[in-house]
């Protein structure tokens, strides 16, 4: 009663990677509140879903095993976690802001009448007064997420009303092992006492799935660039580059929204965040939206024409110059000195 919990995201009898980030925040959230940290997998041959989520805090692991679950279905999926909640009336349930996310995540919190926050970027625990009816509530679910198109960032909370949800999005909490040996307790639960077989009046014959070609998220080194690039055809500079030194191209919303490159390559607020070794950014003037997205890199190299540049502050190493001079400079030169 009252505890946090998470639903996990499995994919081939693996956790994703979004899931032990909300693991890693809701253990941190759970110690605040003193309460425990609870997970929920449905799916096909769970077995091993213990081994991967323990060591990340988990003290209670709800278990949902049947061939019908596996792949995600919206029905029986919203059935499970609905009828959950109501038995087990969390304070806070958390699942990330994927495809199946959004889709589950408006579905419960329907059900439920609970709200939904979604796509936040950060979640704290944190009180709220209430002026008009002079009433304070204790330790609420700050949900904090960009909006206005990224211009400013809304701190959302709900008093009155349980769970108080949220979707996040992937990569902006960080993945960390709590205890290697942690273990919690484990809980078979009786699919069919929670779905229907109406519920799988859906069923998914073939499935088709096409891995992106762009994974900016895990790159150890990314090249990104901006508006500043003046154009798509300077972003060739950029994959010249990368091509180089092994790296993954990056770009500001500037210029995804100018059309330099795909949507998939946007890092920030309104994008993808990343924690590279090494990010190299190319022509960007540094806004806040973009520097929550990268802010976290192990060594920041900015190369700009403007002295002044906001990234420039954030930078381990700055090169004031032309991005066309410059940039073609570090290939020969890389080139020269790996051989």
């Amino acid at each position: 009663m009252n505890n946090i919990f998470v639903y996990l995201e499995i994919e081939n009898g693996k956790v994703e990677d979004v899931s032990l980030e909300l693991l890693t925040k809701g253990r941190s959230l759970a110690d605040k509140l003193n309460c425990k940290l609870e997970a929920v997998a449905a799916g096909s041959q769970l077995s091993r879903i213990g081994t991967q989520v323990f060591p990340y805090g988990v003290d209670v692991l709800h278990l949902f095993d049947d061939k019908r679950l596996s792949p995600y279905t919206s029905l029986p999926h919203t059935s499970i976690l609905v009828k959950l909640f109501e038995k087990e009336k969390p304070q806070i349930a958390l699942m990330g802001a994927t495809s199946i996310g959004r889709d589950l995540g408006p579905r419960v919190s329907s059900a439920l009448f609970s709200g939904l926050t979604a796509d936040c970027t950060a979640l704290e625990i944190g009180d709220h007064e209430e002026k008009k009816a002079n009433k304070t509530y204790k330790d609420l679910l700050y949900q904090i997420r960009p909006a206005f198109g990224g211009n400013i960032v809304a701190t959302i909370v709900n008093p009155d009303n349980r769970p108080q949800m949220a979707t996040v999005r992937e990569g902006v909490m960080k993945k960390e092992i709590l205890d290697a040996n942690y273990q919690g307790e484990t809980i078979s639960h009786n699919p069919s006492e929670y779905v229907s077989d109406e519920d799988f009046a859906v069923s998914i014959i073939e499935r088709h799935i096409e891995s992106s070609k762009i994974n900016v998220k895990s790159a150890p080194i990314i090249v990104s660039g901006g508006y500043g690039m003046g154009s798509k055809e300077n972003f060739g500079l950029l994959h010249q580059l990368a091509a180089t030194i092994g790296a993954e191209v990056g770009a500001s919303r500037a210029a995804v929204d100018a059309g330099f490159a795909e949507h998939e390559r946007q890092i920030g607020q309104t994008g993808v965040t990343v924690r590279p070794k090494l990010y190299i950014a190319c022509g960007i003037s540094g806004q806040i939206q973009h520097v929550a997205g990268m802010q976290d890199s192990s060594i920041i190299l900015s190369i700009n024409s403007d002295t002044n540049a906001p990234i420039n502050t954030i930078a381990d190493y700055v090169i004031v110059g032309e991005l066309e001079n410059v940039i073609p400079k570090m290939i020969k030169y890389y080139k020269k000195n790996s051989k």
